[in-house]
């Protein structure tokens, strides 16, 4: 047997009902809208998770029994059963969300703002759970269904998706998918909520046209590089072929970049062993757009990690091929000697013209002359010798490999990978709505 209890007005009343497998059918339906109803008893795990933990779990073992009753069993979903299961639906979930604990706009950091878990999902995974199969189920019938899911149960069921917990917005696709699937006549409604939301978010996001819109956004930088590497993953060869060169242009001024994070999320894309394959079929174009890069900021960066990030990358290019890196490295040294040649030229045409100045009787220095133009060299002393490179190159990143060994593992940490042990773990072990559907059937 089991207990379910229900509250009116803080008082406490329990009831005994038995198994629905245990009873005779013709019984099923009316213990079956009794224990609908009794789990439309909501309890405190905010507050006060600690309380009521018998209560908890007899309505948890409630709603498990019932998602396996309507899963195994046929004509158990009568026309009795929908506005409960409805109603139900609704008494758990349609509830009003906390503010965010997130900032919100630019200064939302996806690599270090963690989402707040909902603290009742042990109920709500299995309220979601039931409901899909009862979506799911041969014996529903959206004739019937479609008087109690209506717009307005559609509207606050788009709501929900404010909701910061990763595992609920993944229920919350799937639930309106079966919905827009089963129930014709909404599905105009539905597509034209889902517009206005996204209006709604164009609107509160515009900004005068006057405003000087800022080029460049290091938070954004990163989630480009994070959505650029997952597009990269799939991509094919051949289609990579096409984007490369304007692709790993951008990859250079990424690890050129001052802010590490930036800087960082570029380089762990040598990581990749697809992307790096991709580079070593194309390496002759792929090389010299990033040595340069690659090299000043060895010299230059001020982040001691982004040091070695540099000169593994440069290691792998060695291996790669040894031939285009030694091409590349005497390519970059004859760019530097005309560089130091400009400068040279540069600096005696101002010579010549503060020569001129001074022979010019009608002009008269008041005041203290102003020094001839500071030469700047902004990449770094250059090795001449390649073989003094290379050996730099090797000694530097495994000397940065054995540091990081010993400090901690470089792991690029995503907005589904939270500091916290506990959000991590709950994260870890929900299910996929469209895996657990799977398992089922």
């Amino acid at each position: 047997m089991i207990l379910i209890w229900s509250v009116s007005n803080h008082l406490m009343t329990v009831s005994a009902l038995l198994v629905l497998s245990d009873v005779a059918p013709a019984e099923q339906e009316k213990l079956f809208i009794q224990k609908l109803r009794q789990c439309c008893v909501l309890f405190d795990f905010l507050s006060d998770p600690l309380s009521d933990l018998k209560w908890k779990e007899v309505k948890r073992a409630a709603l498990s029994e019932m998602v396996e009753y309507i899963n195994h069993n046929r004509n158990v979903i009568t026309e009795p059963i929908y506005p409960e299961v409805v109603h139900m639906f609704a008494v758990n979930l349609f509830r009003g969300l906390p503010p965010s604990s997130n900032p919100t706009g630019a200064e939302f950091d996806p690599e270090e703002d963690e989402p707040t878990l909902e603290a009742a999902w042990p109920h709500l995974q299995l309220v979601y759970e039931f409901f899909l199969r009862f979506l799911e189920s041969p014996d529903f019938q959206p004739n019937i269904a479609k008087k109690y899911i209506d717009q307005k149960f559609v509207m606050q069921l788009l709501e929900l998706f404010d909701s910061e917990d990763p595992r609920e917005r993944d229920f919350l696709k799937t639930t309106l998918h079966r919905i827009y699937g089963k129930f014709l006549g909404l599905r105009a409604y539905i597509r034209k909520q889902i517009n206005n939301i996204f209006y709604r978010c164009i609107n509160k996001l515009s900004i005068d046209v006057w405003f000087v819109r800022i080029k460049t956004h290091s938070p954004k930088e990163v989630m480009f590089l994070n959505e650029l590497e997952e597009i990269l993953d799939v991509i094919e060869p051949s289609e990579f072929v096409k984007v490369m060169e304007p692709l790993f242009r951008q990859l250079a001024k990424c690890v050129s970049s001052p802010h590490f994070q930036v800087a960082e999320r570029a380089l762990y894309y040598w990581n990749n062993e697809y992307i790096m394959s991709l580079i070593s079929d194309n390496a002759a174009k792929i090389l010299p757009i990033m040595f340069p890069a690659l090299y000043r900021n060895s010299k230059s960066h001020w982040n001691k990690t982004i040091h070695g990030l540099i000169y593994n990358a440069l290691k792998l290019f060695m291996e790669m091929n040894q031939k285009l890196f030694d091409d590349c490295t005497q390519q970059f040294r004859a760019e530097k000697n005309k560089e130091k040649a400009r400068l040279k030229e540069r600096e005696e045409a101002w010579m010549k013209i503060s020569s001129l100045a001074k022979s010019n009787p009608q002009v008269s220095f008041s005041r203290t002359e102003s020094p001839l133009p500071v030469k700047m060299e902004t990449d770094g002393p250059f090795i001449e010798d390649v073989q003094m490179l290379k050996n730099t190159v090797q000694a530097r990143a495994l000397q940065m490999s054995r540091e990081q060994r010993k400090e901690r593992p470089l792991v690029r940490r995503k907005s589904d990978l939270p500091q916290d042990s506990f959000t991590t773990k709950a994260l870890e072990t929900h299910r996929r709505t469209e895996d657990m559907l799977t398992n089922h059937d």
